[in-house]
């Protein structure tokens, strides 16, 4: 029980990470993709993109050091 209540919950975590990046103008793959990925600051994003940098360029600046791929 405790199990799906987790699981549960960390289903709506993404869910509205997902949404927060859709509402503030990321793709649906990038808001998908980023929403499931914990390293990336979900405020920094969206602040970066209300201040008008485009959401690709806000993945790139806030994208993690470890992140071997350009975004």
């Amino acid at each position: 029980m405790q199990t799906k209540m987790a699981n549960g919950a960390h289903h709506e975590i993404l869910r509205w990470r997902r949404e927060q990046l859709i509402d503030s103008g990321f793709s649906l793959s990038a808001a998908a993709r980023l929403a499931d990925d914990g390293r990336y600051d979900l405020h920094a994003l969206i602040e970066l993109v209300e201040r008008g940098c485009r959401p690709e360029l806000a993945v790139r600046i806030v994208a993690p050091l470890d992140d071997k791929v350009a975004r």
